[in-house]
């Protein structure tokens, strides 16, 4: 009897680090929210990509949103990877994350975009990225996204963004892309989520703007491919059309062609997509915007950017279709010392770029001479995430030499 007690002893702690390793992420995370807030705008089309999933840090994370509140922006559009919320398996969740930016975002009276991809190890082959999401699995991923609407409609959200620029094999896992796979994975989430939020809105497309790159294997052309889920069938298993909607080196006004990427390419995808029998489904541009870097061959001017932003918003407003106009990228929790970082509106420490200023000047014009009230109250411990490790880069969306042309995500 004496052995069977540091036996059981032994026992008792194992359970209880097994309990803690699996339910210890799982249990809700005390937050504080400040009182609920409204966006004031003249344009209430307006809209950002943020980058606050895994960073952890709430101060950031509410300081970024006041200040895409405060901005006049009422939109935005943050990734939440399947990868952070089931990183074991299919039979547990990891909300904190999640719930710590929506919560936020709801209190600050923004409407949430929920990019949904990056596949967990589990749910892929071995020596795969986190890209890759096998037909086997794609039951799996739409229980993701069904749980994630049932946990987060109550709060607002409704827009849910099913993966992001298929057309690239970079996006696709390293493989072709496929519109027909693509397609038979818009077949399983749309019934699934239905049925559990009947007015869940399922947003397909975000495609990587532009014609095709190595006959199609790189980066198949977005119009080609738009049609060719219409040829598989996709048409009703999606409620609404993503766009990337970047400028290029032009004004926002710049005529379309099928052969150049800039803004004004969304009016043939609208086109396309009545053409193909799409007319009822509303479009919004999840990406798009201009980068001023100086030493980037396709960067544009500060002065251009800002005149061709605020030119990019206000023209949205005469498109009847258009739900809402969301650039790339408010900010990121970190530097990266090279042309990516001239996409954001606000450097990592908070600090309002004259972009920021400017389009606030534009939406808000009441309020854009008064200062910001909540600044940084220290520097961010960056590139950490909610559960202490480091963001993987790719769930970042650091732009791929394809995504070059435009892009971001």
């Amino acid at each position: 009897m004496r052995r069977s007690a540091p036996i059981a002893l032994a026992a008792f702690v194992v359970i209880g680090l097994v309990l803690a390793e699996f339910l210890g992420p799982r249990l809700p995370v005390p937050l504080d929210l400040p009182p609920q807030q409204q966006v004031v705008t003249i344009n209430p089309r307006i809209g950002v990509h943020t980058r606050l999933t895994g960073v952890g840090d709430e101060a950031y994370i509410q300081r970024s949103l006041v200040q895409v509140r405060e901005m006049g922006a009422s939109w935005i559009v943050e990734l939440f990877p399947w990868a952070y919320v089931q990183p074991r398996s299919r039979y547990g969740y990891d909300w904190a994350g999640a719930d710590m930016v929506i919560q936020h975002a709801r209190r600050q009276g923004l409407q949430v975009v929920a990019r949904l991809d990056l596949v967990p190890t589990w749910a892929r082959p071995a020596k795969t990225t986190d890209r890759l999401l096998d037909p086997a699995r794609y039951q799996d991923y739409a229980n993701y996204v069904a749980a994630f609407a049932v946990r987060y409609r109550p709060l607002g959200v409704r827009h849910l963004q099913i993966w992001n620029e298929p057309n690239l094999r970079f996006e696709w896992g390293q493989r072709p892309p496929d519109p027909g796979a693509y397609a038979a994975l818009l077949k399983v989430v749309y019934p699934t989520v239905h049925a559990v939020v009947p007015d869940a809105i399922i947003i397909a497309g975000a495609l990587s703007p532009g014609q095709s790159i190595d006959d199609g294997a790189t980066r198949m052309d977005d119009m080609q491919y738009l049609a060719s889920l219409y040829d598989a069938q996709a048409g009703p298993f999606f409620d609404m059309w993503a766009v990337h909607a970047y400028g290029g080196q032009e004004p926002p006004d710049a005529a379309p062609t099928p052969e150049k990427v800039n803004f004004r390419r969304v009016e043939l995808v609208r086109a396309l997509l009545d053409r193909l029998g799409g007319g009822d489904k509303p479009i919004i541009i999840t990406e798009g915007g201009y980068n001023d870097h100086p030493r980037w061959s396709a960067a544009v001017r500060p002065a251009e950017r800002i005149r061709w932003t605020i030119a990019t918003y206000e023209q949205a407003r005469s498109y009847p279709w258009l739900v809402a106009v969301v650039l790339w990228q408010f900010s990121t929790p970190f530097a990266t010392h090279s042309y990516p970082d001239s996409w954001n509106f606000v450097a990592p420490d908070g600090t309002p770029r004259a972009i920021y200023l400017a389009v606030q000047a534009y939406a808000v014009p009441d309020r854009a001479h008064e200062q910001s009230q909540f600044r940084p109250p220290h520097p961010l411990p960056l590139s950490l995430t909610g559960r202490g490790e480091f963001l993987h880069q790719d769930a970042l969306g650091s732009p791929s030499p394809v995504q070059g042309e435009g892009a971001g995500g």
